[in-house]
């Protein structure tokens, strides 16, 4: 009997944390499918990993993937791509992705996201550091 309400304590007590996995998963999951879109030039497919609020400030595609290739270039192209920390609060993620670019230069990127009506995630920002700048 009380290993059985040890397990049921347990499960309660984890749960928060298998949704949080879940959450910080999903996310990645986005980020990684627009990473993808960007290596293959799809613009559609990139764009439409991007929130609301996103693309009402950059209305089409094409001006979607200009912006990332003159103002993301170690997002748009790289060598290396790989997450780190995640975290969730609320519906939003923060996902930090640590990028080796096409020169060989290390950055830091913080993605945040934000759940929609439907339950998916969509990118709501980039935060893009060169590795060891000061904030």
């Amino acid at each position: 009997m009380r290993i059985a309400a040890l397990v049921v304590a347990l499960t309660i007590a984890l749960s928060p944390l298998a949704a949080h996995a879940d959450d910080v998963s999903a996310a990645q999951s986005v980020i990684r499918a627009q990473e993808q879109a960007f290596v293959h030039d799809d613009a559609a497919a990139a764009y439409s990993y991007a929130a609301p609020a996103i693309k009402q400030i950059f209305t089409a595609p094409d001006i979607f993937m200009s912006m990332v290739q003159h103002g993301y270039a170690p997002v748009y192209r790289h060598k290396s791509f790989e997450f780190g920390d995640g975290k969730t609060e609320g519906s939003s993620v923060a996902q930090r992705v640590h990028i080796i670019d096409a020169n060989g230069e290390a950055w830091e990127a913080l993605y945040t996201l934000e759940q929609q009506a439907d339950g998916s995630y969509k990118i709501t920002g980039c935060s893009l550091l060169k590795a060891g700048q000061a904030v």
